[in-house]
């Protein structure tokens, strides 16, 4: 038994608006299958994908706070030219610049228009096959709490685990790494970005929500009523849903 991530949750505002800059952003399409807008690959809609991590934006009544997220996208470039180009069309779509303290590192730090922050990062071979997004990041106290967690939680592949960071990736060797990267600070603020999980066909929803609570999540009360999906925190309280199994 294993959980997939189907996609990364995004609350906005204005979901549209937000949907149709991350399709921007990625170069993919914003569907609106109901109420919320989902960003995926152009050609029709996919979910989940078997490739990428799409991205889900639902609404929620208030902006983000002025709280730094403790999830983010980090977005990939294949030149010095490119990551150039692409900050200058996020800015161009809504994109403001962003100081997390990052001071002067390669990469650039931008927010999308509801404040979201992300990077763009420069030019690395380890992201040269990942598609637009080249990472979901989360900011952790202990990055091998988060590895022991999240491996088993996913049946993605463990590729490194040190003091300082946690990578996975899909088995298949496709799509975006999850990275956990020791930060300093804890949570001030509701994520604004987490990871909807879902089973696989034929598994039992309530038996994965039991055993991710064996492995040390917790139930999670955001007021959101009788749904079909399960809201848990992990053991550093980043949000997360369980998804139901469409039939």
């Amino acid at each position: 038994m294993a959980l997939r991530p189907a996609h990364v949750n995004i609350k906005a505002l204005d979901p549209s608006a937000v949907g149709r800059f991350w399709a921007a952003a990625l170069g993919w399409t914003a569907y609106s299958p109901g109420v919320t807008t989902y960003i995926g690959p152009e050609g029709g809609l996919v979910w989940p994908d078997p490739v990428v991590l799409g991205i889900d934006v639902v609404p929620v009544p208030a902006l983000k706070s002025t709280a730094k997220n403790r999830v983010h996208l980090d977005l990939a470039t294949t030149s010095a030219d490119h990551q150039a180009e692409l900050v200058a069309r996020l800015r161009a779509h809504g994109a403001t610049p962003a100081d997390v303290g990052q001071g002067d590192v390669p990469w650039t730090v931008l927010a999308d228009p509801e404040g979201n922050e992300f990077c763009v990062r420069e030019p690395r071979e380890v992201y040269r096959d990942t598609g637009p997004i080249a990472a979901v990041v989360v900011d952790c106290a202990d990055p091998r709490v988060m590895a022991r967690f999240w491996g088993e939680a996913m049946d993605w592949t463990l590729h490194e685990v040190t003091g300082e960071r946690a990578v996975l990736r899909s088995a298949k060797g496709v799509g975006p790494y999850l990275e956990f990267l020791r930060t300093p600070g804890a949570k001030t603020a509701p994520d604004r970005v987490h990871l909807d999980l879902l089973p696989y066909p034929g598994d039992d929803k309530a038996a994965e929500v039991n055993r991710l609570r064996a492995l040390g999540a917790t139930d999670l009360d955001l007021g959101q009523g009788d749904v079909p999906w399960t809201c848990l925190t992990d053991p550093e309280d980043h949000e997360l849903c369980v998804l139901a199994v469409s039939s």
